[in-house]
Protein backbone atom coordinates (compact mmCIF):
# COMPACT_ATOMS: atom_id res chain seq x y z
CA UNK A 1 0.00 0.00 0.00
CA UNK A 2 1.18 3.53 -0.73
CA UNK A 3 2.36 5.27 2.47
CA UNK A 4 -0.18 8.08 2.19
CA UNK A 5 -3.00 5.50 2.38
CA UNK A 6 -1.78 4.29 5.78
CA UNK A 7 -1.42 7.88 6.95
CA UNK A 8 -4.91 8.68 5.62
CA UNK A 9 -6.44 5.95 7.77
CA UNK A 10 -4.85 7.46 10.88
CA UNK A 11 -6.06 10.95 9.93
CA UNK A 12 -9.63 9.76 9.45
CA UNK A 13 -9.83 8.45 13.02
CA UNK A 14 -8.11 11.57 14.36
CA UNK A 15 -5.21 9.69 15.94
CA UNK A 16 -2.65 12.46 16.43
CA UNK A 17 -0.07 10.38 18.29
CA UNK A 18 -0.07 7.62 15.67
CA UNK A 19 0.11 10.19 12.86
CA UNK A 20 3.12 11.83 14.49
CA UNK A 21 4.83 8.49 14.99
CA UNK A 22 4.12 7.54 11.38
CA UNK A 23 5.72 10.77 10.12
CA UNK A 24 8.84 10.34 12.25
CA UNK A 25 9.18 6.70 11.25
CA UNK A 26 8.91 7.72 7.59
CA UNK A 27 11.69 10.26 8.03
CA UNK A 28 13.91 7.79 9.90
CA UNK A 29 13.53 5.23 7.12
CA UNK A 30 15.07 7.63 4.60
CA UNK A 31 18.80 8.32 4.44
CA UNK A 32 18.68 11.96 3.35
CA UNK A 33 16.92 14.21 5.85
CA UNK A 34 16.38 16.92 3.26
CA UNK A 35 14.91 14.68 0.58
CA UNK A 36 12.90 12.62 3.06
CA UNK A 37 11.17 15.75 4.36
CA UNK A 38 10.21 16.72 0.82
CA UNK A 39 8.96 13.17 0.22
CA UNK A 40 6.95 13.25 3.48
CA UNK A 41 5.33 16.51 2.47
CA UNK A 42 4.77 15.67 -1.20
CA UNK A 43 4.01 11.95 -1.16
CA UNK A 44 2.35 11.52 2.23
CA UNK A 45 0.85 14.76 3.57
CA UNK A 46 -0.21 16.28 0.25
CA UNK A 47 -1.69 13.10 -1.21
CA UNK A 48 -3.52 12.22 2.00
CA UNK A 49 -4.99 15.72 2.30
CA UNK A 50 -6.10 15.71 -1.34
CA UNK A 51 -8.03 12.51 -0.63
CA UNK A 52 -9.47 14.06 2.53
CA UNK A 53 -10.66 16.98 0.40
CA UNK A 54 -12.29 14.66 -2.11
CA UNK A 55 -14.03 12.68 0.65
CA UNK A 56 -15.41 15.93 2.08
CA UNK A 57 -16.47 17.16 -1.38
CA UNK A 58 -18.54 14.00 -1.92
CA UNK A 59 -20.04 14.17 1.60
CA UNK A 60 -18.26 11.03 2.77
CA UNK A 61 -16.73 12.77 5.77
CA UNK A 62 -17.83 15.74 7.87
CA UNK A 63 -16.33 19.23 7.96
CA UNK A 64 -15.19 18.41 11.50
CA UNK A 65 -13.19 15.41 10.27
CA UNK A 66 -11.63 17.48 7.49
CA UNK A 67 -10.67 20.23 9.96
CA UNK A 68 -9.21 17.71 12.41
CA UNK A 69 -7.09 16.10 9.69
CA UNK A 70 -5.71 19.50 8.66
CA UNK A 71 -5.01 20.42 12.28
CA UNK A 72 -3.09 17.18 12.85
CA UNK A 73 -0.88 17.73 9.79
CA UNK A 74 -0.16 21.34 10.81
CA UNK A 75 0.72 20.21 14.33
CA UNK A 76 3.20 17.64 12.98
CA UNK A 77 4.74 20.32 10.75
CA UNK A 78 5.21 22.51 13.83
CA UNK A 79 6.75 19.56 15.70
CA UNK A 80 9.34 19.09 12.96
CA UNK A 81 10.17 22.75 12.44
CA UNK A 82 13.13 23.06 14.83
CA UNK A 83 14.72 19.99 13.28
CA UNK A 84 14.39 21.36 9.74
CA UNK A 85 15.44 24.98 10.02
CA UNK A 86 19.10 25.76 9.49
CA UNK A 87 20.82 27.75 12.24
CA UNK A 88 23.33 29.10 9.71
CA UNK A 89 21.12 31.53 7.80
CA UNK A 90 21.88 33.42 4.61
CA UNK A 91 21.04 37.09 4.26
CA UNK A 92 18.09 36.33 2.01
CA UNK A 93 14.57 37.07 3.27
CA UNK A 94 11.20 35.91 2.02
CA UNK A 95 7.66 36.87 3.04
CA UNK A 96 5.28 33.91 2.78
CA UNK A 97 1.52 34.42 2.88
CA UNK A 98 -1.86 33.24 1.74
CA UNK A 99 -3.90 35.67 -0.31
CA UNK A 100 -6.80 37.41 1.41
CA UNK A 101 -9.78 35.09 1.98
CA UNK A 102 -7.54 32.01 1.73
CA UNK A 103 -7.63 29.84 4.84
CA UNK A 104 -5.70 26.75 3.68
CA UNK A 105 -2.12 27.26 4.79
CA UNK A 106 -0.65 23.74 5.01
CA UNK A 107 0.83 23.84 1.51
CA UNK A 108 2.18 27.30 2.23
CA UNK A 109 3.80 26.00 5.43
CA UNK A 110 5.52 23.33 3.34
CA UNK A 111 6.96 26.07 1.13
CA UNK A 112 8.03 28.00 4.23
CA UNK A 113 9.89 24.95 5.55
CA UNK A 114 11.55 24.47 2.17
CA UNK A 115 12.97 28.00 2.32
CA UNK A 116 14.09 27.38 5.91
CA UNK A 117 15.86 24.16 4.91
CA UNK A 118 17.73 26.17 2.29
CA UNK A 119 18.88 28.77 4.83
CA UNK A 120 16.48 31.65 4.09
CA UNK A 121 14.97 33.88 6.77
CA UNK A 122 11.20 33.49 6.49
CA UNK A 123 8.36 35.78 7.54
CA UNK A 124 5.37 33.43 7.62
CA UNK A 125 2.15 35.46 7.68
CA UNK A 126 -0.17 32.48 7.24
CA UNK A 127 -3.77 32.51 6.12
CA UNK A 128 -6.13 35.31 5.11
CA UNK A 129 -3.67 38.20 5.04
CA UNK A 130 -5.44 41.38 3.83
CA UNK A 131 -3.96 42.52 0.52
CA UNK A 132 -3.14 46.05 1.66
CA UNK A 133 -1.48 44.71 4.82
CA UNK A 134 0.63 42.31 2.77
CA UNK A 135 1.73 45.13 0.49
CA UNK A 136 2.55 47.43 3.41
CA UNK A 137 4.51 44.74 5.22
CA UNK A 138 6.44 44.00 2.03
CA UNK A 139 7.29 47.68 1.62
CA UNK A 140 8.47 47.82 5.23
CA UNK A 141 10.61 44.66 5.12
CA UNK A 142 11.83 44.94 1.51
CA UNK A 143 12.47 41.18 1.18
CA UNK A 144 14.26 39.40 -1.64
CA UNK A 145 11.00 37.63 -2.51
CA UNK A 146 7.30 37.45 -1.66
CA UNK A 147 5.69 33.99 -1.95
CA UNK A 148 1.89 33.74 -2.07
CA UNK A 149 -0.48 30.79 -2.22
CA UNK A 150 -3.88 30.38 -3.85
CA UNK A 151 -5.91 27.27 -2.99
CA UNK A 152 -9.41 28.29 -4.12
CA UNK A 153 -9.78 29.08 -7.82
CA UNK A 154 -12.64 31.52 -7.17
CA UNK A 155 -10.21 33.72 -5.23
CA UNK A 156 -8.21 34.37 -8.40
CA UNK A 157 -9.55 37.97 -8.65
CA UNK A 158 -8.07 38.67 -5.19
CA UNK A 159 -4.70 37.36 -6.33
CA UNK A 160 -4.87 39.59 -9.37
CA UNK A 161 -5.75 42.57 -7.19
CA UNK A 162 -2.64 41.84 -5.13
CA UNK A 163 -0.48 41.54 -8.25
CA UNK A 164 -1.80 44.86 -9.56
CA UNK A 165 -0.91 46.63 -6.31
CA UNK A 166 2.44 44.85 -6.12
CA UNK A 167 3.26 46.02 -9.64
CA UNK A 168 2.57 49.57 -8.51
CA UNK A 169 3.96 49.64 -4.96
CA UNK A 170 6.71 46.97 -4.83
CA UNK A 171 7.69 46.54 -8.51
CA UNK A 172 11.26 45.42 -7.79
CA UNK A 173 10.32 42.52 -5.49
CA UNK A 174 9.78 39.20 -7.32
CA UNK A 175 6.50 37.43 -6.55
CA UNK A 176 6.47 33.62 -6.32
CA UNK A 177 3.00 32.12 -6.84
CA UNK A 178 1.68 28.60 -6.35
CA UNK A 179 -1.19 26.61 -4.95
CA UNK A 180 -3.82 24.01 -5.67
CA UNK A 181 -6.09 26.52 -7.42
CA UNK A 182 -3.91 26.45 -10.53
CA UNK A 183 -4.91 22.84 -11.20
CA UNK A 184 -8.04 24.46 -12.65
CA UNK A 185 -6.27 27.10 -14.76
CA UNK A 186 -5.52 30.78 -14.19
CA UNK A 187 -1.94 30.76 -15.45
CA UNK A 188 -2.82 33.37 -18.08
CA UNK A 189 -3.45 35.90 -15.31
CA UNK A 190 0.12 35.52 -14.05
CA UNK A 191 1.68 36.19 -17.45
CA UNK A 192 0.16 39.68 -17.49
CA UNK A 193 2.53 40.90 -14.77
CA UNK A 194 6.28 41.36 -14.66
CA UNK A 195 8.43 39.72 -12.01
CA UNK A 196 5.84 37.00 -11.26
CA UNK A 197 7.05 33.39 -11.13
CA UNK A 198 4.77 30.35 -10.96
CA UNK A 199 5.98 27.07 -9.46
CA UNK A 200 3.57 24.11 -9.25
CA UNK A 201 5.23 21.91 -6.61
CA UNK A 202 7.97 21.51 -4.01
CA UNK A 203 10.51 20.13 -6.46
CA UNK A 204 10.32 23.06 -8.88
CA UNK A 205 10.18 25.52 -5.98
CA UNK A 206 13.38 24.15 -4.49
CA UNK A 207 15.14 24.33 -7.86
CA UNK A 208 14.10 27.98 -8.00
CA UNK A 209 15.35 28.61 -4.44
CA UNK A 210 18.73 27.01 -5.12
CA UNK A 211 19.27 29.21 -8.16
CA UNK A 212 18.72 32.29 -5.99
CA UNK A 213 20.95 31.19 -3.10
Amino acid sequence: MEPHKDFLKLLLVGNYLECSMFARSYLNDNTSDHDSVKALYEDVFRKALYEIGELWEFNKISVATEHLASAIVESIQNELYNELALSNKSKRNVIISCIENEYHQIGLKMINDLFEMNGWNTHFLGSNTPIKELIEYSKKMNPDLVAVSLSIYFNLPLLEKFLQLAQKDIPDIPILVGGQAFRHGGHDVLTKYKNVIYKPDLESTEEFIKKRN
